[in-house]
């Protein structure tokens, strides 16, 4: 990924700067026009946005406690993907230092850098270094800016990605169950396709409206009609020599909502059932 956002500057035609803890992956975009840097600081010295992509919020600290005081002054642009509260330990150590801190989580995979499609949420207590710098970092992608909370970015992108890694298990479990009986995965991709996205509209919009009013009455596939069905599920998988457990903890919380009187809700009301008391 970060060689994906180095590439996208240079082509951009910004002056970039460029450092990696392995030296030689720095060599592609060196070729394309960047800048090599020796050592961190040198990269971080180098004028602009400090622009830092590495596998944990852990190296981002690691890298940039040792070049503090060469920080001081400078914006800091993590895009590292971490936890909201990671972000704000970051932010809080950067303003000790006199450093500008603006965390952004990354809506795309490196292929998608820099296309139509791909978009970069921001979030950070200084909004106004943020539009500063916009015009450069509108060269990766999209720029998104979801408020003055350094952790909102990471939230909204783990919230995000929450929702697809949700998608990820229902799709492995189905193509398993289709593939029990020897059905192609690829015959039966159009027909999933087609259900999730209708299915999705409605689950999305229609579940946010419920969740906000508080209004989770249903005449359309209620918990109860859910809780009552939902054996079938697991009970299939198990006839079919298939694994239970992505599905098990779904009807764990059907049970637990129509138990506590909850029958005539829909699926919004399983959100209520996460969140804790």
């Amino acid at each position: 990924m970060g060689t994906a956002l180095a590439a996208a500057l240079i082509k951009a035609g910004h002056p970039t700067t460029v450092w990696n803890r392995t030296e030689s992956r720095t060599g592609p975009l060196v070729a394309q026009g960047a800048t090599p840097a020796a050592t961190a600081r040198d990269a971080v010295t180098a004028g602009g946005p400090v622009i830092v992509c590495l596998t944990t919020n852990d190296d981002v600290r690691a890298l940039l406690e040792p070049e503090a005081d060469a920080l001081t002054g400078r914006t800091v642009v993590n895009l590292t993907n971490g936890t909201p509260g990671q972000a704000r330990e970051l932010a809080d150590w950067a303003a000790a230092h006199g450093v500008t801190y603006i965390d952004g989580g990354i809506m795309a995979v490196p292929q998608m850098i820099a296309t139509p499609g791909a978009y970069i949420l921001y979030s950070g207590t200084d909004e106004a270094a943020f539009e500063v710098h916009r015009p450069t970092l509108a060269a990766l992608a999209d720029t998104k800016w979801v408020g003055k909370d350094p952790g909102l970015a990471a939230l909204y992108d783990l919230s995000l990605l929450t929702g697809m890694y949700g998608m990820v298990m229902g799709v492995a479990q189905a193509n398993a169950l289709i593939r029990s009986e020897g059905i192609p995965a690829r015959e039966f991709a159009p027909l999933l396709t087609g259900w999730i996205v209708a299915m999705t509209r409605g689950l999305v919009a229609g579940g946010a409206e419920a969740l906000d009013s508080g209004r989770h009455l249903t005449d359309v596939s209620n918990l109860a009609m859910n809780k009552a069905a939902f054996p079938n599920f697991t009970r299939a998988f198990a006839e079919q020599g298939l694994r239970t457990e992505l599905f098990e903890p779904l009807q764990d919380l059907l049970d637990r909502a129509v138990e506590r009187g909850h029958g005539a809700d829909g699926l919004s009301r399983l959100t209520l059932l996460l969140e804790k008391d």
